[in-house]
């Protein structure tokens, strides 16, 4: 493990998360990124279209993509914003709503598997390296742009 850097063990790991989750979407005829999304959605009051993004680390063309297929599938609909007449708020349907249990039950399901085999100050530890990590990366203490120009 002394060899592999912390890019590489955070993006492997990912990969093989990743990779698990869209196993067993696809077993259902869906993605990763739906279920992520089926999670992300407020199942009561609905979520704002613009917050979607930004909630989940995806790009406005990825998240339209998932949005589209969403409601081709009758998980997701679509509703103006009372608050906003501009905006438009993300609704589950009973279908969505059904599919967004089933998706939170995996994702509990890895998690519980993953606490049962690391102690809790061991995941204390990995949460506390994961904030300091994404801190670091959110305030631009990573690379300082002057110092690394190419010359």
């Amino acid at each position: 493990m002394k060899d592999k850097t912390i890019d590489y063990v955070l993006r492997t790991t990912w990969l093989a998360v990743n990779k698990m989750y869209n196993e067993e979407a696809a077993k259902f005829g869906t993605t990763m990124a739906t279920g992520f999304a089926l999670l992300s959605i407020d199942p009561e009051n609905g979520t704002p279209s613009t917050s979607l993004g930004p909630k989940m680390g995806m790009e406005a063309t990825s998240l339209s993509r998932t949005l589209k297929a969403m409601e081709e599938k009758g998980l997701i609909e679509r509703k103006p914003n009372p608050d906003d007449g501009r905006g438009v708020l993300i609704h589950l349907t009973d279908f969505g709503k059904e599919k967004r249990a089933y998706s939170k039950e995996r994702v509990i399901i890895f998690n519980e598997a993953i606490k049962s085999k690391i102690p809790l100050e061991k995941l204390e530890h990995f949460y506390e390296v994961a904030e300091v990590i994404n801190n670091m990366i959110s305030n631009k203490k990573i690379y300082n742009q002057k110092e690394h120009i190419l010359k």
